[in-house]
């Protein structure tokens, strides 16, 4: 015998037809305003008959200098529109590093190598076992060789070989990849050291953006597209990554061990035109990029610090409020992106609900629009557990939204500012992305910074099935469950 059907679901079924029709209604409201307008016209057009159609148009006067005139400021107009209107960027192409297999630090290295070092400070060892029980990592992640040295040797030469190794694999992947030669960069990526490698020419305009922390990837993209603006027919190659070698830290202080175990080994190129023509096999077009910093707030300031510890060790340290400062940023954030993104129905649902909270006095949640029907896509900088678990409460995201990111930690750690490539080669490798997809990518860095970026998939994205791609060995196995604690 079939089971009633309880008031509660029916009620909430009927609450969602509702939301779904206001949300139909407002969204083509000129359409439904438009629709009337025309059939009255028409009626009007049909009852006038051929006989007065014609009298009305034998009626009129034709000037040909007005008409010279008219033309001539119909065109002059198109012309300073098309002329100042901004010029679409494409991403033609990515590629992400994959670290060699000799750098895998399973959690039993990890832990062994910190017994060793921090021998006499079990307490801290104990420390570090906790968080990476807990931090999402899979025991599939990488850290540079000079890391894995006991105890470690943080050389300058160490960490440039790291750099090499990293930018100079993704590089020469990204040119695979998109066929494009060295030479046809015009306004590439981070510094000398790619344009010796790659002899690149004379003229060539390079720019080194360091200390940005982990948003840097998206500040360096919002910098590509300016100078791809003023820059006709160029292409702009961004790289992404953050040495991990300088950046060991070797003291006891617990706020600055917890970086040692969740940054990893990663690194993306990108590869951003302006030209026209390659507009057909360009996998995005990049909409807007969003970038907030909350600087001048002075805990926003120290959330995330590099210093010395008492006994003279450098690190990164951070702060217990780090999840609070990046909520506010968050914040922010949204309430510049928001109108450039969301449907009207969801900007007027939100209007209403500020002007009440704002001008009215009323009591009451603030409204948090629903970004589902903004993008298809959400890639959330995997700095750790704890911000996805936050961005997908305060987003009010599905499993499935936020599954990229936690993957992306999974397999890869945080990478910093190149996580949010591994992310998009994951959805890109489970063959989810279609064409006019838009994709939300969120990255959060010291300072303290918010950063967005908005894309729209130019063309159905095919799963690759060869080359060099970071997931295609892996991704029949994602995705994986993740325990809330893994016993070490």
């Amino acid at each position: 015998m079939p089971q009633a059907i309880s008031p509660e679901f029916s009620s909430s079924v009927k609450l969602e037809y509702v939301k779904l029709g206001y949300q139909y209604l407002v969204n083509h409201i000129l359409t439904f305003l438009l629709i009337p307008l025309m059939a009255g016209i028409l009626i009007e057009v049909l009852r006038l008959g051929p006989g007065e159609i014609l009298k009305l148009r034998n009626s009129l006067h034709f000037d040909p200098v007005k008409i010279l005139c008219s033309s001539f400021l119909i065109i002059f107009a198109a012309t300073v529109y098309f002329m100042s209107n901004p010029r679409s960027i494409y991403l033609v192409d990515y590629a992400c590093y994959k670290p060699p297999v000799t750098c895998r630090v399973p959690f039993a290295t990890f832990m062994e190598h910190a017994n060793i070092i921090l021998r006499s400070n079990p307490k801290s060892v104990d420390f570090q076992m906790r968080i990476l029980e807990r931090s999402g990592l899979g025991e599939e992640t990488c850290l540079p060789p000079a890391i894995h040295y006991i105890p470690p040797r943080p050389t300058i030469a160490a960490a440039r070989e790291e750099a090499q190794k990293i930018i100079f694999s993704a590089m020469d992947s990204l040119l695979n990849k998109t066929g494009l030669k060295a030479k046809d960069i015009a306004t590439p990526s981070l510094s000398a050291m790619v344009i010796n490698n790659y002899k690149l020419r004379s003229n060539i305009k390079s720019f080194n953006l360091s200390g940005m922390g982990c948003s840097a990837g998206l500040i360096s993209i919002e910098l590509a597209r300016d100078l791809l603006q003023v820059h006709p027919n160029s292409n702009a190659v961004v790289i992404s990554t953050e040495i991990l070698t300088p950046n060991c830290y070797q003291g006891k202080e617990r706020a600055m061990l917890v970086p040692n175990c969740l940054f990893r080994m990663g690194g993306a190129a990108i590869l951003l035109t302006n030209r026209r023509w390659e507009r057909r096999r360009a996998k995005y077009r990049l909409l807007h990029v969003v970038r907030t910093h909350k600087g001048a707030d002075d805990k926003a300031y120290r959330c995330v610090m590099e210093e010395e510890d008492p006994e003279g060790n450098v690190g990164v340290k951070l702060s217990k409020d780090l999840m609070a400062i990046a909520g506010e940023a968050l914040k922010s954030n949204i309430t510049t992106i928001a109108p450039l993104v969301l449907p009207t129905s969801e900007q007027l649902l939100f209007l209403i609900t500020l002007i009440g909270r704002k001008i009215l006095n009323l009591n009451g949640k603030p409204y948090i629009p629903n970004f589902k029907q903004a993008f298809e896509h959400f890639c959330i900088h995997a700095g750790g557990r704890a911000v996805i678990d936050e961005l997908q409460k305060k987003l009010q995201l599905s499993a499935e939204h936020v599954e990229a990111s936690r993957m992306t930690l999974h397999r890869f750690g945080n990478t910093s500012s190149s996580s949010l490539w591994y992310e998009l080669g994951y959805i890109e490798a489970k063959g989810r992305m279609k064409k006019g997809d838009r994709i939300w990518q969120i990255a959060f860095g010291s300072g303290f910074k918010c950063n967005s970026a908005v894309w729209k998939c130019n063309r159905n994205i095919k799963a690759p099935t060869d080359g060099p791609g970071p997931w295609l060995d892996c991704i029949h196995r994602y995705p994986v469950q993740i325990p809330e604690a893994v016993q070490l």
